[in-house]
This record gives structure tokens, C-alpha cells and sequence, in this order.
């Protein structure tokens, strides 16, 4: 292939790249199971090599406690009832998913910390390092029961992900960053995200809710097919609606 051939489908490559950006909370187990069942998605997907994925940030409830507290009793409170009914279909899909959602020592955590500590490993480790990172907060927040508001806790999973430890201990003493995850947290709401985990396709294309795999790849093919589906979401099935965290999503 000569030269000229060579830049012209490196620009074809370039121009068909896929951006999708995935709003989430640490403390929203529908996100850990959509972010699952989109792995799954994009490992079908063709076209994955050309795909950018980059997670956003949303907090359910921003007025958490920064002292962490047993997460069961927390829901309980906020919604003014027992939680575990509410919380025993999520186990039984996130098991589904091969995730283990351990509720008797979950914790409940202000996740404004973590989400700036996500928007670092972005800007200077790349979306792959900050993929690696969400998933082990989802770990650590549901599973191994850590408190994901910790800044020492933060620090080892950062580490664990490949974040450089000194640049992850000045940047948590310090407000860094903050100002601006507050203008990301409000972008989120300006474009009408109300309820998460919420995917969007080259800015175009929204699916809300932890949707079957199957539906995560339509919305891949649809996204590469056409760019001009603008501010059209795939319907969702019967998994797909809800709020307060008792079906697919969850919503302030």
C-alpha cells in the first residue's frame, strides 16, 4: 500500500472512531451491572478497536455523609422503608453477571471524591486506565465493602489501576479538579440525564438503563451506521424501567 493509500485510511479509520460516554455513580449497582453487560456488547462489536469509552459523572445524592455507614441502613432511611426487597433483584441480575453484591457489609460513601479521582485518570492515563479504575471502585463499593470515600482507600485502588501513587496522594490533599467535576456533574444535568447508568453514542444516541448486552450492541451497530440519529434512545424492555434503583436504573 503506498503512502497516499496509507494517510487515507488512517483518516477513514480516524473519521469513523465512536465516542461513548457512560454516566454513572459509584454508589448506583445498576451501573455496575450495565458496565458489565456493555463489556460484553462491545467484546461482539466489530468494530471495538475503533471505540472510546469514557465514563461521566452523576451523583445520585450529593448531600451523602462524608462518614461512611452501613449502606442497607442508609437506603432504608432515604426511602423510608426496608431496603432489602429492593435490593434482592439486584443481587439476583448482578449474579447474573458474575458480580457478587455483598449488602451485609456494603457501605455507604459521598462519591464526589471518587468521581474526581475518575476524571484524573482520564485526563492523564487515558479512558482504559479510567475504565480499570471504575471497575474497581464497583468492587470495592459492592462487593469487597471498602469505603469508597476513603482517600487512602481511593489511593490503593488508583495504584491498582496503574495511577503513579505520589500524583494520586497530592491530588487527593487537595482540591484539585474539583471545580471543574462540578461543571461536569451540571453538564449532566443541563443535557437531561435524570437517572443512570445513561450511554451515549457520539453524542447522539442515548440508552439508558443496564439494558441485555443485545441491546448495548444494536446501539453500537446503530451509532457506526448513522451519525445523524439525534436525540433518539432505544426503547427499553422490561428490565429497563424504573427508578429508585428497583429495576434497571437508578434516579434521584
Amino acid at each position: 500500500m503506498n503512502s497516499a493509500a496509507s494517510d487515507l485510511l488512517a483518516e477513514e479509520r480516524g473519521a469513523a472512531r465512536m465516542k461513548v460516554e457512560i454516566y454513572s455513580d459509584i454508589a448506583c449497582p445498576w451501573c455496575y451491572i450495565g458496565e458489565r453487560r456493555f463489556k460484553r456488547a462491545l467484546a461482539a462489536f466489530e468494530g471495538a478497536e475503533g471505540v472510546e469509552v469514557v465514563f461521566r459523572p452523576y451523583q445520585l445524592d450529593p448531600a451523602t455523609p462524608g462518614t461512611a455507614q452501613p449502606l442497607v441502613d442508609y437506603l432504608s432511611r432515604r426511602f423510608g422503608g426496608p431496603a432489602e426487597g429492593m435490593l434482592s433483584q439486584v443481587t439476583s441480575v448482578a449474579s447474573g453477571e458474575g458480580i457478587t453484591m455483598n449488602w451485609k457489609h456494603a457501605l455507604s460513601a459521598n462519591t464526589h471524591t471518587a468521581h474526581r479521582l475518575s476524571r484524573l485518570a482520564e485526563l492523564e492515563y487515558g479512558s482504559e486506565t479510567q475504565a480499570r479504575l471504575m471497575e474497581l471502585l464497583f468492587n470495592a463499593h459492592f462487593t469487597r465493602g471498602m469505603d469508597v470515600g476513603d482517600k487512602d482507600v481511593l489511593t490503593g485502588l488508583a495504584v491498582a489501576a496503574g495511577m503513579d501513587e505520589a500524583r494520586v496522594t497530592e491530588y487527593l490533599a487537595t482540591d484539585e479538579g474539583a471545580g471543574e467535576l462540578d461543571d461536569a456533574l451540571q453538564h449532566a444535568r443541563n443535557i437531561g440525564v435524570t437517572a443512570v447508568p445513561t450511554f451515549v453514542f457520539n453524542g447522539e444516541l442515548a440508552v439508558q438503563g443496564a439494558q441485555p448486552a443485545s441491546t448495548f450492541l444494536q446501539a453500537l451497530e446503530e451509532a457506526q451506521r448513522q451519525a445523524g440519529a439525534v436525540g433518539e434512545s432505544l426503547p427499553a424492555d422490561d428490565e429497563g424501567e424504573g427508578v429508585n434503583c428497583a429495576d434497571a436504573t437508578c434516579s434521584v
